[in-house]
């Protein structure tokens, strides 16, 4: 007889114990030597990591975040071999839309803090209850609370789970999928295996498309010269991917020991791809950037969030089927800042039923902490003819 797992509350709270040893290594920390003119274009500069550590460790208070996160409805279930952990919070009104959110790296459920309750409430902001969701937030297996494979698993994988807990575990018919980073590609890879449930995806970074060698119809100029400009910029800005996808566990020694060179190796990132021109407080307070990492440092998962990357170089996960697309409803919001220069409308359009494409003013690749209203309006927007 099979046994239908239970879907259990689940409520974050980290031992002292955690909390102790991590004051005392940021403490004990040995910090590397730099060159005098050394800046953020060669890796989170010494002089800010000090700033940012003297503050982790006087002033940030985990307990206070903690609280923060618990303000939602947490659970885990076992869903395949993997215990996920999600964020549920119910819409308002008499139909909300259920609405899957997915992270993707070096992020966590925290991005979404800002803008779970308005999705789901709409009306306590200012908007219309009939643009109400039930807002799900999955955490990646391998990240944050939800447990670790025993192998890794890349974006199609895991939106398999997804779908699991959406139809299986939590009983929605069909429902709506939004995504960014490894979010974008699960979210994509749902929508093309499962189009008769996902009523739509909207997403703020290219997810699967199909690979740069196309021939019908040829490659327009504009396209050609996107591939180009990739190209050239991916030497300088995805060393840490080639290093995820081909050696991350030789990475895994430092990271996972040392919290100060977890910092270092995520804080990096929110500079170099997020709008902030060239001051990275100026968006992100320091409490934001913390708590994200100490997702990562409290659950001892930065390795197996990494392996993540070299699972989808061994799946294969980044393009669609040779002549496939994906026919459901999908929605782009193109934000000017990010890892990559986004592709244009027409390389979208290859691979996507794209039905709506927004240019936002401002933003970068963690669209729900930088820009948590825009990327809201934007969602309810998208899916508001496709309820």
């Amino acid at each position: 007889m099979v046994v239908k797992a239970k879907i259990e509350p689940f409520v974050i709270h980290i031992e002292d114990a955690v909390l102790d040893d991590l004051k005392a290594r940021l403490k004990r920390t040995r910090w590397p030597n730099a060159p005098k003119e050394a800046g953020w274009e060669a890796g989170t500069p010494v002089a800010y990591l000090k700033e940012l550590v003297d503050y982790w460790l006087h002033t940030y208070d985990w307990r206070k975040w903690e609280a923060e996160l618990n303000r939602f409805d947490h659970f885990r279930v076992l869903v395949g071999d993997e215990h996920i952990h999600f964020i549920h919070e119910k819409g308002s009104g008499p139909e909300p839309l259920p609405l899957l959110i997915s992270h993707g790296w070096p992020g966590s459920v925290f991005e979404f803090l800002e803008v779970i309750e308005p999705l789901a409430h709409p009306e306590r902001f200012g908007g219309n209850v009939r643009d109400a969701f039930d807002v799900i937030v999955p955490s990646l297996p391998g990240y944050g609370f939800s447990s670790i494979p025993e192998n890794p698993l890349g974006p199609q994988a895991t939106a398999e789970l997804w779908h699991e807990l959406m139809t299986k575990k939590l009983g929605y018919a069909s429902y709506a999928a939004q995504g960014g980073d490894w979010g974008a590609f699960i979210t994509a890879w749902l929508a093309f295996n499962h189009a008769e449930e996902v009523v739509g995806i909207h997403l703020n970074r290219i997810g699967p498309d199909t690979g740069p060698n196309v021939s019908s119809p040829p490659l327009s100029e504009e396209e050609k010269a996107w591939i180009e400009t990739v190209r050239k910029t991916r030497v300088e800005v995805a060393a840490y991917s080639h290093q995820h996808s081909t050696r991350p566990q030789s990475l895994a020694y430092g990271l996972n020991d040392s919290p100060v060179g977890l910092a270092g190796w995520i804080v990096e990132k929110f500079y170099a791809w997020s709008d902030i021109g060239g001051d990275l407080e100026s968006v992100y307070k320091k409490d934001q950037l913390l708590t994200n990492v100490m997702i990562y440092w409290v659950t001892g998962t930065i390795n197996s969030a990494n392996w993540f990357y070299r699972a989808v170089q061994l799946a294969g996960d980044r393009q669609l089927p040779e002549g496939k697309r994906v026919e459901v409803p999908t929605g782009f919001a193109y934000f000017p800042v990010d890892l990559h220069a986004q592709p244009p409308r027409s390389w979208w359009e290859r691979a996507y039923n794209l039905t709506r494409w927004t240019k936002m003013e401002k933003g970068g690749h963690f669209a729900s902490l930088e820009q948590p209203q825009e990327l809201i309006e934007e969602v309810r927007a998208f899916f508001r003819p496709l309820r």
